[in-house]
């Protein structure tokens, strides 16, 4: 069991990454309304939403799984900050879910990062 947690973590925030695309790539207005908000609309909804799948699929591959978790805590740590100093923590009466989706895929992705620590190319240079 313990050998599968890592691919667990993985396909649950490439999921969770991919799933949000429908509603940046289709201009959703929920998503239309966060990026205005913030100023980032139409090209960083487009170009955030290209890095979420370039780091939806990194993850998915095991020996590019960090670059993926630290491309998604870059992204993520991005709206995180905007929902606490712009945005707040509830959108559109919805209750926080957006907020605390990112909680979740910022953790679990500093700890794909962590078990994958070993793949980073700069952190295991051989002598």
């Amino acid at each position: 069991m313990k050998k599968y947690i890592p691919l667990i973590l993985r396909i649950v925030v490439a999921i969770i990454l991919i799933q949000t695309l429908r509603f940046k790539f289709s201009a959703h207005p929920d998503s239309v309304y966060i990026f205005s908000k913030v100023g980032l609309e139409p090209y960083g909804r487009i170009g955030i939403g290209i890095l979420e799948l370039i780091s939806g699929i990194l993850l998915l591959i095991p020996k590019t799984a960090w670059a993926g978790a630290l491309l998604t805590l870059g992204v993520i740590g991005g709206a995180i900050f905007m929902h606490l100093s712009i945005l707040g923590i509830e959108i559109n009466n919805d209750g926080g879910i957006l907020f605390i989706t990112a909680i979740t895929t910022f953790t679990l992705s500093a700890i794909i990062l962590y078990i994958y620590r070993q793949n980073i190319p700069l952190l295991n240079k051989k002598a």
